[in-house]
């Protein structure tokens, strides 16, 4: 297995990726958009793709988007997306998503690499927590939705 950082000629492995990625969290399929929005992030440099590849098999992805510590006037990576696909599972390629996020991380001189993951992904907790991971005890998160803002 070998993790290489996403370009613009990995565009369609990683999209169907993500596609399934979305699907996994109850979305509905849609291959196009997700070439759109990946294409998008790559060409913009909106974000950091790093992807396990094993005999031209693509295993598995992660997506860091940039953000600030304006207090510590420091950059942050948000680990947005991380999605192994079912046949790669338990084989490693989580694992090698997080090191190449963290090693590239250290090597940015960010603060920190956060991330959130759904409240009953045992799994997600489980590994995130096994490296050094922890649950915020002193902020909590908020969203407001503006798709349903009229």
């Amino acid at each position: 297995m070998e993790v290489v950082r996403a370009k613009s000629e990995h565009i369609t492995e990683v999209a169907n990726l993500f596609n399934q990625y979305r699907m996994f969290y109850k979305q509905e399929s849609n291959l196009n958009g997700a070439i759109d929005f990946i294409t998008e992030r790559i060409n913009n440099k909106d974000s950091v793709i790093f992807l396990v590849k094993e005999e031209n098999q693509s295993m598995g992805f992660t997506q860091l988007y940039p953000s600030f510590s304006s207090v510590s006037m420091k950059k942050l990576w948000i680990l947005n997306d991380l999605y192994v696909t079912e046949t790669a599972r338990q084989k490693g390629v989580a694992q090698l998503l997080l090191n190449a996020a963290k090693k590239f991380a250290i090597e940015s001189k960010a603060k920190a690499l956060d991330l959130q993951t759904a409240i009953d992904n045992k799994s997600a907790q489980a590994l995130y927590e096994k490296n050094g991971y922890q649950v915020d005890k002193e902020f909590l998160s908020y969203s407001l939705n503006l798709e349903n803002l009229k």
